[in-house]
């Protein structure tokens, strides 16, 4: 079977003290190849998660613990090439999102080939976030699997807790390298090689136990003076320079406006930190922007060689958006929030559903292969089509269909964090509380869909006016 790459993704970390709340954070748009590959939301229970694990798009088999977390989970709503669990928050409040598609080079594929028969990315959520119980020991146990089974892909993941944030990148076929992001500091990671600077010594770094050794025995250092990661294993090319880069300078602009950068720059810093404080709104717009005031926007007045220069980050190859917040300010029962929206971001609302749950309202689980508007997959899909034929014409609708529904999201939040212990059972009140956010999210896109049609039908070509 061919290997499925759905490759075009953009990731935002964020750390604690970066924050406006002092929660972790870790984002990602799970974007396809192609526009439509329907998506659902639920909820794996531990008697459901597979203990002879077998890969789809290579023969893969992989024994798996007999002692499963439940986690939450976003895989295709269709199966054929696999689980593609995307993302999801365990039952110990560890987070994990995977994966971000990366770049390589010729001088480290020839050393470490690519393993035809390894993992990927259709299985490293399903096969990790179950069996861990922090940030760290995520990157440990992923580690461990793509050195053993290697990898036919080059991916980056991302996980957290309470405390911390780290990022994993794979390397060839059996080597990977991660880095514990900052508490105030804030990634922007586009499809490449991301990690910059690198310390083999610091305790905030996990490696291969190999890789020092395998960059010096084959001289892939560029660099006489430093330890780039990104110069040794990744890549600077003009692609890069038009998909990746300019998503990359466009959100760090976002959060710093002062940064003397340009879309095209190879060497735009992987860590950052700003003085803004960012919210989930901040992260949302960003994973949803497209060179908002710029000559690069689609939607814009650019010329239209500036229109499609550069890849932005909100694309019709959205297929859902997540937000993996782990909050430090409320008991564990309340701490996991998987902020979730379907389809292009232009056209949807990120939902903050609780993730200490056992099942996932049913317009987000519900979605199957065929156009079914009752699921917000596809009403979102509606609205994208719809809003991108005349973008202007229904934008200001769009936002504060956005705004509306995240306040009202965000209001019952706060109600149900003041009220959930006085709950006999607090699973079942916070499946209700979602429940009860995902009727928002659902009646407000219907009530946008309805504005789009009274604002779009006037101007159909097909009309004829008689006056008689």
């Amino acid at each position: 079977m061919t290997k499925r790459i759905k490759g075009s993704c953009t990731t935002i970390l964020v750390g604690k003290k970066a924050s406006i709340d002092g929660s972790t954070m870790i984002a990602r748009n799970e974007d396809g190849a192609g526009p439509l590959n329907p998506q659902k939301f639920v909820v794996v229970k531990p008697e459901d998660q597979p203990r002879h694990y077998q890969a789809v798009l290579s023969p893969v088999k992989i024994e798996l613990p007999d002692n499963p977390l439940r986690y939450t989970s976003t895989p295709d709503a269709t199966d054929d090439h696999g689980i593609w669990a995307g993302a999801g928050i365990n039952s110990e409040n560890v987070a994990m999102t995977a994966t971000e598609t990366i770049t390589s080079n010729s001088r480290i594929l020839g050393v470490d080939p690519l393993v035809e028969n390894g993992i990927g990315e259709e299985d490293i959520t399903t096969i990790t976030l179950p069996y861990i119980h922090s940030a760290r020991e995520g990157v440990q146990r992923l580690g461990a699997l793509l050195e053993k089974y290697g990898t036919y892909e080059m991916n980056a993941m991302a996980f957290s807790d309470q405390d911390e944030v780290w990022y994993f990148e794979s390397i060839g076929g059996h080597h990977w390298a991660a880095i514990r992001i900052p508490d105030d500091a804030y990634v922007i990671a586009p499809n490449r090689f991301n990690i910059d600077q690198y310390d083999f010594d610091s305790e905030d770094t996990l490696f291969a136990s190999d890789l020092p050794e395998l960059i010096e025995k084959n001289h892939l250092n560029p660099d006489r003076d430093q330890v780039n990661l990104r110069h040794i294993f990744g890549s600077a090319t003009i692609k890069d320079t038009r998909y990746n880069n300019p998503r990359a300078w466009y959100g760090q602009k976002y959060f710093n406006p002062e940064f003397k950068t340009t879309p095209i720059d190879q060497d735009l810093p992987f860590i950052c930190r700003t003085n803004k404080k960012i919210s989930i709104e901040d992260m949302k717009f960003v994973l949803s922007s497209h060179y908002q005031n710029t000559p690069y926007d689609p939607y814009g007045t650019g010329t239209e060689a500036e229109k499609k220069q550069f890849r932005p980050i909100g694309i019709n190859r959205n297929q859902e958006l997540h937000i993996l917040q782990i909050r430090s300010d409320v008991p564990a029962e309340i701490a996991g929030i998987h902020w979730l929206a379907f389809g292009p971001n232009t056209f949807n609302a990120v939902v903050p559903f609780y993730a200490n749950v056992t099942h996932t309202p049913a317009a987000y689980q519900k979605t199957t292969g065929e156009c079914d508007p009752t699921t917000m997959y596809w009403l979102t899909n509606v609205l994208a089509l719809m809003g991108d034929h005349d973008f202007g014409l229904y934008e200001d609708q769009e936002n504060l269909f956005e705004k509306n529904t995240v306040a009202a999201c965000r209001n019952l939040q706060s109600q149900a964090d003041k009220t959930y212990l006085q709950q006999n059972d607090v699973q079942l009140y916070l499946e209700t509380i979602n429940d009860q956010m995902a009727a928002v999210a659902m009646k407000n896109a219907n009530k946008l869909l309805g504005q789009m049609l009274a604002l779009g039908e006037p101007r159909m070509k097909l009309q004829f006016t008689l006056n008689d």
